[in-house]
């Protein structure tokens, strides 16, 4: 019995401490990245529905060492326009996408986001035509710019009855299928790929006045409207409520 050691109930609580917050960190970083929402809100006019947005995005550094490797990364702006009813399943009424093509330019040494026209997400972004490019100067600008999205068309006014209620589910995420194909082998294990946030917000039920904007606003990719993402699904011949 002289071999065995007592265990000191200080020493076993901080064992247990020490355990419990590795525990969480484990936790956190198999959880992956998950950007925060800032100041998402939705403004209804006369004309159409639009969101704005922003994310905080701090991409892991196996994201940013791919970066700088010169392979191209793709986010998606989702919104999804849901009409409520009670006999049955809400009904999709609208649904609007933005793709957004990330790529580090090492001969200018500048970063370059590429806004995408096309409505439907192809298996590989090779094939998407984009309709907008700027240049930034560092990461953290250029993701700022990714992060963003400032009345952003997501509906027209007609698919929205004064009489129905309406919520927007909408996501922002880092499109790995977009990547080339020698890249996706493995990354949806790996948590530090993993960026992805969602959530919704209901449509408010009174319409504001369209009004023009004091001063032009300045250029940017958050700002542009992209007519051909936004698709808008047909109305069935069954009552609206």
């Amino acid at each position: 019995m002289s071999g065995l050691r007592v265990v000191r109930p200080g020493h076993l609580a901080l064992f247990v401490a020490l355990l419990l917050m590795l525990m969480l960190a484990l936790g956190a970083a198999a959880q992956g990245q998950t950007p925060r929402p800032h100041q998402v809100s939705l403004q209804r006019t006369t004309e159409a529905l639009y969101l704005s947005g922003r994310m905080e995005l701090s991409p892991q550094q196996v994201v940013e060492e791919a970066l700088l490797k010169s392979v191209p990364l793709y986010f998606v702006w989702q919104a999804d326009v849901y009409r409520e009813r009670w006999y049955w399943t809400d009904r999709r009424v609208a649904s609007a996408t933005r793709t957004l093509r990330l790529a580090y330019q090492p001969l200018t040494r500048r970063w370059r986001v590429s806004l995408s026209n096309d409505a439907a997400v192809n298996a590989s972004g090779a094939g998407l035509q984009y309709a907008l490019h700027q240049n930034y100067d560092s990461l953290s600008d250029a993701l700022a710019g990714v992060a963003r999205v400032s009345r952003w068309k997501i509906a027209d006014a007609a698919r929205l009855p004064a009489d129905a209620n309406h919520r927007v589910e909408f996501a922002f995420r880092l499109d790995l299928s977009l990547l080339p194909r020698p890249f996706q082998i493995g990354l949806g294990n790996q948590p530090g790929w993993t960026i992805e946030v969602t959530d919704q917000i209901d449509v408010p039920q009174r319409a504001e006045p369209e009004r023009a904007p004091a001063t032009a606003p300045a250029p940017g990719l958050e700002a542009q409207e992209v007519p051909a993402s936004a698709t808008a699904e047909a109305e069935a011949a069954t009552p609206a409520r």
